[in-house]
């Protein structure tokens, strides 16, 4: 009878991709110093401010959308998309702990949604902003 080490056998099934490596995932605080690495090298960069964050998440844009369309006033609320109509989870983190931890989801959903509410992508300073903003959010 022939025994295999446990070794072997990890070996093996790792090669077939059976197993995962935990995800990397990273704080919404990890997310905005990315964040402001990217804007530091942008001319005229201010430092991030929350209130600017606010101001910009309740104001309507070139397309007649503001964040808020989807958002709602509260951003720890669920919200609904404008046109769909679909359910969409808190953006807060403060009540949405999956928010703000993924820089590629966060791109990702800056992008859509800055064409949405803008007709453009939103600067690395308006994110900053924004994400100031949110994480002065309670739940």
């Amino acid at each position: 009878m022939f025994r295999y080490s446990s070794a072997f056998v990890w070996l093996g099934v790792a090669a077939m991709g059976l197993t995962t490596l935990p995800a990397f995932a990273q704080t919404p605080n990890e997310v905005l110093a990315t964040l402001k690495t990217a804007a530091a090298g942008e001319p005229n960069f201010q430092e991030f401010s929350a209130a600017r964050g606010e101001q910009f998440f309740k104001v309507k844009h070139g397309k007649e959308w503001s964040c808020t369309s989807c958002h709602t006033d509260n951003p720890a609320a669920q919200g609904k998309h404008a046109d769909t109509g679909k359910a969409i989870q808190p953006i807060a983190p403060s009540a949405n702990a999956e928010r703000f931890t993924d820089m590629a989801k966060v791109e990702k959903w800056f992008k859509r949604n800055c064409n949405d509410v803008l007709g453009r992508a939103c600067t690395p300073q308006e994110k900053g902003d924004v994400l100031s903003y949110l994480l002065t959010v309670k739940k």
